[in-house]
Parts: structure tokens; sequence; C-alpha cells
């Protein structure tokens, strides 16, 4: 056995876009081949993108990416390729890789293990497959796996290494979530002590709706030495040179991770960015409170498409506080986006006008009265996305979302919702490490320490309607991200009557989540796909 030089291409693959695809994996095998790699593997179901859902139930669209695939084995020669596809046998649909050599398809692996959980359902399309597939490169014996297969002890991966493998290659997308970068190389680590191979992990990056793919790809030798690890979140051609035979490799490439805050906004920013482009819009609109979360939102989307594709709507009301107006221009100012002033309250008398007759009699003015504004809110924002083609981006964040703590119709209304998986706890650590890490103000300070208020009435604060958000969020970690029943998180020792209260909230409130627009996935457990629960439901939790 001789030393190979294998490229993992991370590259951003865009579900649907089959022809835009093979012209990437085609540009990057190129640069592969030109540093003098022998191998280069792209991710899981690189020619489709990941996931392409009930796509997958049109057999034209499984039709292209064969066609597709011929193609990109039609132009290799000398560099071997690994690209992830969806093969048609029959009736059955596998979650395949092809080993594309000198013009051809040579070898075939479906993928055994099927996710059918959290944002997988896999099943659902695909059958699995059976048995190895081991192939030559450069002299040294290579297999392939796909994603799960690697995910469990004496599986695929072991079972390469009995048939001859040296180096086992695993083609992913996985998505991002806070943390999930330690359990993969943990992972990694565990499967080459029991396999005893080199291992190369090849992971998808960009935005996929709710999901990001953080990239991340990551190279181990023989011994468990991470001999090689890509960028977070960019498309990265990573280069390693891998000798199964010798006793120790030096390090190749091994970026370095970003710390946790600044991991998680990064996902958000790409997630956003993404979203946005991906569906084919340039510009975002955003409503300017004052508060934290359109602090945050806003900081996110200049980020992500350019202060100048941001921008932002203050609509104060009669409630509003000169210190909220105040600091959404000195936000809009510090991050360079434009700004333009609706004040609502011509139509805010206006409602309360026309609603009158119909309110006469009964109790005085509460929910219903102070929803109106964020309606009409909503109503401006949406008016303007539709004269000049801005998304709106929502600013509503998880702890809100999983209490209702939101008007539907109201700020619950736009296209994207950036900051929908991010505890109001963590929205707030996440603004400081912005300012930290910008040596500058960027959220200004008496948004970090005012009170949160909706601002629908006079004096209004948060904790009027919920829990102190410190403890609040514990709580919605537990019953949401680990599935805890009240029980449960009673006897962990918080009070049970907030437990039962915020419970209620929670599961009252499915309606309200159904109807809200997507967001960035960063947590285990994100309101989204991967958290399907009825909406009629009379399980007291």
């Amino acid at each position: 056995m001789t030393a190979i030089r294998v490229a993992a291409a991370q590259i951003d693959a865009v579900v649907g876009d089959i022809d835009g695809n093979v012209e990437r994996v085609l540009r990057t095998y190129a640069q592969a081949g030109a540093a003098g790699a022998d191998l280069v593997v792209f991710p899981e179901l690189t020619l489709t993108g990941y996931p392409p859902e009930d796509l997958l139930l049109r057999r034209a669209f499984v039709a292209h990416a064969g066609k597709a695939l011929e193609k990109v084995a039609g132009r290799t020669s000398g560099c071997t390729a690994i690209v992830g596809y969806p093969e048609r046998d029959g009736d059955a649909l596998h979650n395949s890789a092809a080993v594309c050599r000198d013009g051809r398809v040579t070898h075939r692996y479906r993928k055994q293990l099927l996710p059918n959980y959290a944002v997988f359902d896999e099943q659902r399309y695909f059958r699995p497959g059976r048995g190895p597939a081991v192939f030559d490169v450069a002299g040294t014996p290579v297999g392939v796996t796909i994603c799960e297969d690697a995910w469990f002890a004496d599986g695929p991966v072991v079972e390469a290494a009995g048939a001859g493998a040296q180096v086992v290659v695993n083609v992913n997308a996985s998505p991002y979530y806070a943390g999930r970068v330690a359990e993969r190389e943990s992972m990694l680590r565990a499967r080459v002590a029991e396999a005893g191979v080199a291992i190369v992990y090849v992971n998808l990056v960009g935005g996929q709706d709710e999901l990001v793919f953080d990239g991340a790809s990551l190279v181990y030798d023989a011994r468990g030495a991470r001999i090689g690890r890509a960028k977070q979140f960019v498309e990265d051609l990573l280069i390693v040179d891998i000798d199964p035979s010798a006793e120790s490799q030096a390090p190749g490439r091994v970026e370095p991770m970003l710390a946790p805050p600044a991991e998680v906004y990064e996902a958000l920013v790409v997630g956003t960015r993404d979203y946005v482009r991906k569906n084919g819009f340039t510009d975002v609109l955003i409503g300017l409170s004052g508060g934290i979360d359109s602090s945050l939102v806003a900081a996110i989307a200049a980020d992500a498409l350019g202060p100048q594709r941001v921008h932002g709507v203050l609509m104060p009301s009669r409630y509003s506080s000169a210190g909220s107006v105040d600091d959404a221009v000195a936000l809009a100012r510090n991050l360079g986006i434009d700004t333009s002033t609706v004040a609502i309250e011509p139509a805010h008398a206006a409602f309360e006008a026309m609603l009158a007759p119909v309110f006469a009699g009964a109790a005085g003015a509460g929910v219903a009265e102070e929803n109106v504004q964020s309606r009409i809110r909503g109503n401006v924002l949406m008016t303007i996305s539709n004269k000049f083609g801005w998304m709106v981006l929502t600013t509503g964040n998880k702890s809100e979302m999983a209490t209702g703590y939101a008007t539907l119709y109201g700020d619950m209304a736009g296209g994207y919702a950036v900051i929908k998986d991010v505890l109001k706890t963590q929205v707030f650590s996440l603004c400081r490490d912005l300012n930290a890490r910008a040596g500058r103000v960027v959220i200004p300070e008496a948004v970090l320490t005012k009170p949160p208020s909706a601002e629908l009435r006079p004096d209004q604060m948060d904790t009027d309607s919920l829990p102190p958000y410190d403890v609040l969020d514990p709580i919605i970690e537990g019953y949401v991200e680990d599935d805890l029943s009240v029980g449960e998180l009673v006897e962990q020792g918080f009070d049970a009557e907030i437990v039962r209260r915020v419970a209620r909230m929670i599961d009252r409130n499915e309606y309200k989540r159904r109807q809200a627009p997507p967001g960035v996935r960063v947590t285990p457990k994100a309101f989204g796909k991967d958290r399907r629960l009825p909406i009629t439901n009379r399980w007291p939790g």
C-alpha cells in the first residue's frame, strides 16, 4: 500500500438544482485533480441536494439525477470521484454513492442504515442496501459508507474493513446543531478504534429551509488521530495525504473551531442567507422595535446579505417609549441599514372606532386590543414586502414561540423566522458576544439592559405574562428538546405550578406554530419538521 491523496469536497449542493450541482461537482473535481488528488469525495445525495424530500417520489426527478451521474462519470479521468445520488432499481429507490473513474461508474454503494427520527425520514423514500463496496485507489483499498452507516458500532464501517478496506469514506449530509461537531469527532474515533482504518468524513455545507449544514469535514488516521478538518459553514476543499501503513502521520490542515456563541451566530447567518438567496430574494425587511430580538435579527441579516440589503421599519404606537425608538435608530446606524417610519396610530385609532360597536358591553381592554397593534404592524410589513419584493424576517424567539407569546398574523407574519430556535436567554448572550467580537457597540447597551417588553399597553413587561426567562427557558428545554414530562421536570427540582403552567402554554399554542414561517434549526429539536405533535391533544403533559 502507498499513501493516497484524498480531497474532501464540502460543497453547497442546492436541492432540485441538479444541473447546477453537476457543474459544482465538475468544477471542484477539476480543482482536486489540479492539486494532485487520487480521490475526491462529495457529500451525500450531492446531485439532488439534501434533503430532496418528496421530489424523490417523482420519477422524472430521479431519472434526471441518473443522467447527471452519467455526465459526471463521463468527465472523470485519472482522479477517482465518489458522488452521492438517488439510485433507482426497479421499484426500489436507494440512497447511493457512485464510484466514478475514467469515464464510467465502477462501483455503487447503497446506504444500509436509514435514519427515521428527528428531521430524517429516509425510510419514507429509500430501501436499505446490503454489503460493502471496496475498490482500489492508487494501490490502497478504499470502502465507502453513507452518513448513518458510521454512527453504529459493528456496522457498515467495520464491515468495509472486514472486506479489506484500509481507508473508509463516509459521505454525509449532517445538519448542524450546537455541539454537533464534537459528537461527530467522538463517533469517528470510536469507529476507527473498532475497525482499525482511516476514515474520511465529508459533510455538506449551506442552508436548506430549516436546516443548516456546517461542513467541518474530518479525516482520522487508522490510529485515531485527527489529521484534517475543513472550515465550518463555507465551501471548502480539504486535501489530506493518508498512508494506512504509517505508524504515525503529521496532521494536514486542521481548521480551528468557532467558539460556541460565534458558531450558533454563524449558523443563523448562513441559514438566513441561503434561504433568502436560494428562494430568489435579494433584500429583507424587518420591523425594528428597539428590542433585543429585532436587534439580533437585523444584525444577522446585515451580516448575511450586507447592510444595503436590509431595510428596517419603525412602527411606533401610542405605547412606544421614546427610548425604544431611539434604540432602534441607534441600532440601524450601527449596522448601516436604512430605515423608514410608519406610525400606526391612525390605523390603531381607526380599528378601535370600527370595533367599538362590536365590543360594546364586553369586558375592558385586553389581549384583543393589544394584538390589534401587532396585526397592524404585520400588515404594514407585508404590504411593503408586496410592493418592493423584499422578504419579511420575523423576530420571535423560541421562548415566545413555545409559549405563544407572539401574535398570529401579527409579529409572526413573514417569510423566515431567523431566531425561532433561539431561547431568549441565548438571544442576550449572542448579542453580548457579537459586541465583544466586533470590538465596538453593535447592539446598543440600552437594548441589552432594559427589561423585555412588547409595549402594547402602558408599563407592560414580559414578566406580566411569563415567568422570568432564566426560569422559563430551562423548562422549555426540558419539555420541548428533551421530551420530559411535567412530572419528570418537577422531580428535577422545578416548581410544579410553573412547570404545569408552561406546559399548558406550550401545548395549547401548537396551532400557532403550525402557521409560523420556517426558521434556522440550531438545537437538537426545533419547532419544525423534527417535532411533530398533534394540535388536537388532551394528553396532560
